[in-house]
């Protein structure tokens, strides 16, 4: 059990380091690449996530909807758990396993991508979500724990930080959608 700060630090380092060592670089490349001509040819990035990985999605959203570091135009993002109304409406109404993928039918495109968000890669409703952007012609991201749990199967493209605690999951998601957002915005605003 962590009992200092350094500890904790140490902790998180320890699991960027590691993330460092399995080299995402390809993966996150082939990310980079895949958004990227999505946003130019106009269609959407959908990004969701439940709890801390909702809160995550709409960062990302807003990263690219506003800017992350470079002025240029607003892309188009989504994140699928900043509506309440949707979210409320159709897991009162339905379920809530999938709220998700009925907004990837709403605002889902082929050609589009869906990033989701999951620490343990076995969320239902993302993994829903995924099924639904596959079946839409969409390409899928997973940004997961270790070993990606059950949306591993659904991810044309996989970004898993190298850890099974949630927290320090979270914050190697954080370094990793930030350095996404850099270089999407570096491709996009030039």
């Amino acid at each position: 059990m962590t009992t200092s700060l350094s500890e904790y630090l140490s902790e998180a380092i320890a699991v960027l380091e590691r993330a460092m060592a399995q080299s995402l670089e390809q993966p996150m490349g082939a990310a980079v690449d895949i958004i990227v001509g999505a946003l130019s040819a106009g269609h959407p990035l959908l990004v969701a996530g439940n709890g801390g990985s909702a809160s995550d999605a709409m960062h990302i959203a807003g990263e690219l909807v506003g800017r992350y570091k470079r002025e240029r135009r607003g892309l188009n993002a989504i994140a699928l758990s900043a509506n309440p109304a949707v979210l409320t409406a159709w897991a009162n109404d339905y379920d809530y396993e999938t709220v998700f993928s009925r907004q990837v039918e709403a605002y889902g495109r082929p050609g589009g991508v869906f990033l989701g968000i999951s620490t343990s890669g076995n969320s239902r409703n993302v993994i829903a979500a995924l099924k639904s952007a596959r079946d839409m012609k969409m390409t899928t991201i997973g940004l997961t724990g270790e070993g990606g749990g059950k949306m591993a199967a659904f991810c044309d493209i996989l970004l898993p930080v190298p850890s099974r605690d949630t927290p320090r999951i979270q914050e190697g998601h954080v370094c990793l959608y930030h350095f996404l957002c850099d270089q999407v915005e570096r491709r996009l605003a030039g």
